[in-house]
């Protein structure tokens, strides 16, 4: 006979009580408790069972007697893909991916599943059935070509089922070179009697598909839910148990979309990946300027281009700003896609510094391309875009900014300065505004482009302005 306890799990971080707690001592948050029966059976039926002799045997060794591997990664046929990857798909490894409703997830992995037709592919669907699924592959196009990719792909195949069990008997049969489910919240073991997408059921069918991943050496990607504050949902040891997690960011009103890294065990943590989303599948944007910045007739007041570093790729972005005349007594400050703490900032220095008056004035701030962006360098051009829009005097659009402002009105140095001058020279334009503090480190000689330093936000003014 099967023994059964009950126990009672906090829906936020996964806390275990043996009684209803109202608030949960861990995370703070009320009425999170749910009611689990986890069953405890008498033979131990593990989900996922090695074959026959295939068991290890480890026992502890030193690390001069373990042999150091160069990792094996597979290529997805997409390079935005692979950069957050950190080069590639590793082997074994567990991926969580997750993002709003209708952000392109399940478009996502269904592409790279379809493109990677070299591999034996199982894409495990708990959400859609055989005839939707199919419907969607033959809109999609590969990542290169326009062509129609429809279900050409022999490797791939489909799944849809919520049972642990029936998806190992499955993989068993099947034995795939890859696995793909979505969503790991609609999976269902048949060791918990709770809900699907319940903390217990989360924790548990990720714990079974880890061994599966760790013993098989099989990639497994998961598509996971996200809750109203833009958290995964579920419990936060499932970000601890993959190695690596996945944010698709973006507006489902534009078209562009981001890949960012959260977490990666096999790379970097800083990395992104920009797509559009088009009628087809998603495609690749190889060059992110491009579409960061806006194409308009003439120089417009208020707009000016920016250089920033997203991980280790170089972007020029234009910032846009509006200043017009408080209606109200209390001024707006409202920015998009920037940080409005700084903006206040940086607001205080124009007007304590600078001696412009901007206590009175209305200022809306926006990075085009519904991008967000943390990186200090971009202070000048937002100060020039400022006061661009209040004098009514526009900035040529061959110009563009690197410089961090300080509280004294200084401009400071930003790193990896050589990269945002390439980037800049490469597309096309002829002078770039830096802090004569990161001069030291360039050799201007050998740049196109014309390189401009100063040491405090006033002669910049002077420079453009004239005042």
């Amino acid at each position: 006979m099967a023994k059964s306890k009950t126990s009672f799990f906090c829906q936020s971080c996964g806390y275990e009580s043996a009684k209803w707690l109202g608030k949960c001592p861990s995370c703070n948050s009320w009425n999170s408790f749910v009611e689990e029966i986890v069953m405890k059976e008498e033979t131990n039926k593990n989900e996922w069972k090695p074959e026959p002799g295939k068991a290890r045997q480890e026992k502890p060794r030193t690390l001069d007697e373990i042999e150091s591997t160069k990792e094996i990664r597979i290529s997805s046929s997409d390079q935005e893909f692979d950069r957050v990857l950190g080069g590639g798909i590793v082997f074994g490894s567990l991926v969580l991916i997750g993002g709003e409703p209708g952000i392109g997830k399940s478009t996502l992995m269904l592409q790279v599943g379809l493109a990677l037709n070299k591999l034996k592919v199982l894409y495990v669907s708990g959400e859609e059935s055989d005839q939707q699924i199919k419907m969607r592959a033959e809109r999609l196009s590969p990542f290169s070509s326009g062509e129609g990719l429809g279900v050409r792909s022999d490797n791939f195949f489909v799944l849809t089922e919520t049972n642990t069990r029936n998806i190992f008997q499955s993989i068993e049969m099947l034995q795939p070179q890859l696995l793909i489910i979505d969503s790991i919240q609609t999976l269902h073991s048949h060791q918990l009697d709770s809900a699907a997408g319940s903390v217990g059921q989360v924790r548990q069918c990720a714990a079974e598909l880890m061994k599966f991943a760790k013993e098989t050496n099989t990639p497994v990607f998961l598509v996971g839910h996200i809750t109203k504050d833009g958290m995964l949902a579920g419990p936060k040891v499932l970000e601890h148990m993959v190695d690596t997690v996945l944010q698709f960011e973006g507006d489902r009103h534009l078209a562009y979309r981001i890949l960012r890294t959260t977490k990666n065990r096999f790379g970097s943590t800083s990395e992104i990946g920009i797509y559009e989303m088009l009628g087809n599948g998603l495609r690749e944007v190889s060059n992110p300027s491009e579409i960061l910045i806006s194409q308009k007739d003439g120089n417009l007041s208020g707009a000016t281009i920016g250089a920033t570093i997203e991980g280790n790729r170089p972007l020029l972005i234009e910032i846009q700003s509006l200043v017009s005349p408080a209606s109200y007594g209390t001024p707006q400050r409202t920015p998009t896609g920037f940080d409005q703490k700084r903006l206040n900032m940086l607001l205080a220095v124009l007007e304590k510094r600078c001696g412009f008056r901007l206590g009175t004035q209305d200022v809306f701030l926006n990075m085009a391309g519904g991008i967000s962006v943390e990186d200090p360098a971009i202070d000048l051009a937002i100060c020039i875009s400022i006061i661009s829009s209040m004098e009514e005097i526009p900035v040529s659009d061959k110009i563009c900014f690197a410089a961090e402002v300080g509280l004294g009105g200084e401009l400071r140095a930003v790193n990896r300065i050589d990269q945002r001058i390439s980037e800049a020279e490469k597309l096309g334009f002829q002078e770039i505004y830096i802090s004569k503090y990161s001069q030291k480190s360039i050799d201007t000689q050998k740049s196109k482009i014309k390189v401009k330093s100063f040491g405090k936000l006033t002669e910049v003014f002077k420079e453009l302005f004239g005042q």
